[in-house]
């Protein structure tokens, strides 16, 4: 019997890839966002590619309450989710002082709480049945304090934390759990994040597909942690040596903004 993942912030992007890598491999596919022409396309394109089923559910994430709904729209159809790939998130550029208080706490609600809610209404049939898994998308951001991001950051630290916590608990169950930690990414979104003039990704960025093969093979093979890209590994594993306020400082630098004459245009945002 084919199993069925539901993938959260799935009309582009990582989570677009990844969904095309499970409709490949045969899965039946739980799509989750708030554009229904992209998400009603990619339904049709995948079930006609892929022979598989395809159900779209139309969601704001940064609502959190939406994830009850979610679950119990899976229950009443009786479509039994075997894996969750928590997708769905935002980042927002600028000094906490002078950013906007809904803006932010949207992106709480988005990254963190929507996030802990699906995963803990969707885990227990999983352990139930011993088998499953869950793939949480954090980023790079989450092995350091970010200036100029300062709230994004920390979201994507607890997605990290608790991804591992999360792995320990469940060892023995059957049921695998991964953090996908990517570092800058090309994803369509950077105008909400307002990133385009950030020396980050003026240094070179991913393309989603690669992010997301990567880290669907990482997730296959059971690995608790994937980061993709071996400069974003080596910066990852580098900050463990260094002096908090000297990394923060380092963060600041590659954060700031390069002069609008050397800016070139550029669809990406942090995952």
């Amino acid at each position: 019997m084919k199993e069925t993942v539901l993938i959260t912030g799935a009309s582009y992007g990582i989570g677009k890839e990844l969904a095309e890598l499970y409709a490949k491999d045969g899965y039946h596919l739980v799509l989750i966002a708030r554009s229904k022409d992209k998400l009603q396309k990619l339904a049709e394109d995948f079930s006609a590619k892929y022979k598989i089923e395809v159900k779209v559910i139309l969601k704001d994430l940064e609502d959190p309450s939406k994830a009850y709904e979610i679950y119990e729209e899976v229950r009443k159809e009786g479509i039994q989710v075997d894996y969750l790939v928590n997708n769905a998130g935002f980042g927002l550029y600028g000094e906490f002082i002078k950013t906007e208080l809904h803006d932010e706490l949207n992106m709480i609600d988005l990254n963190i709480k929507t996030l802990t809610a699906l995963t803990k209404l969707f885990l227990p049939e999983m352990i139930r049945n011993r088998r499953g898994g869950i793939l949480n998308v954090a980023s790079t951001a989450a092995f350091q304090p970010g200036p100029l991001m300062a709230v994004y950051y920390a979201t994507k630290a607890y997605v990290l934390s608790f991804t591992e916590a999360l792995a320990n608990e469940l060892k023995g169950t059957g049921v695998k759990v991964t953090a996908l930690c990517p570092g800058p990414t090309e994803t369509g979104f950077s105008e909400r994040a307002h990133l385009e003039q950030s020396k980050l990704f003026q240094t070179g960025v991913m393309c989603a597909r690669d992010v997301a093969r990567i880290g669907y093979k990482g997730f296959l093979q059971g690995k608790t942690l994937v980061i993709p890209g071996f400069k974003n590994r080596l910066l990852s594993f580098c900050v463990r040596f260094l002096p908090r306020k000297a990394v923060t400082q380092i963060v600041r630098h590659i954060q700031e903004w390069k002069p609008a004459n050397s800016i070139h245009s550029s669809n990406t945002v942090s995952k």
